[in-house]
């Protein structure tokens, strides 16, 4: 069980990893101090998911931009969709949680 748990987290690791070089070439006005910020913040948001039982981390999606986490996807009740937000507004950097398009099955 721990080494799933631990592959897990491998595996957010280097999905987020491969993301941050996907967009390197991002066209947006952000500065490269705060790009990199964005993308450690949207890392361990996913990295706490990953570490949270009662949260499905395959089933949201994290995006950063200028400290604000926008969380999209779907979630099996209001429970996993209130503690997902908690466990983002809990990481450090995080100045506001955007979950108007994280929704619950049903």
């Amino acid at each position: 069980m721990r080494r799933w748990k631990l592959s897990k987290e491998c595996a957010v690791i280097i999905l987020a990893t491969l993301a941050l070089v996907g967009c390197a070439a991002s066209s947006s006005r952000e500065s490269a101090g705060a790009y990199v910020d964005d993308a450690a913040i949207t890392t361990k948001v996913k990295a706490s998911f990953v570490a949270a039982p009662q949260v499905s981390a395959l089933a949201i999606n994290v995006q950063t931009s200028q400290g604000v986490v926008h969380l999209t996807g779907t979630v099996n009740d209001e429970q996993e969709r209130q503690r997902a937000i908690q466990i983002a507004q809990g990481v450090q950097g995080v100045k506001q949680v955007d979950a108007r398009n994280l929704f619950v099955k049903g």
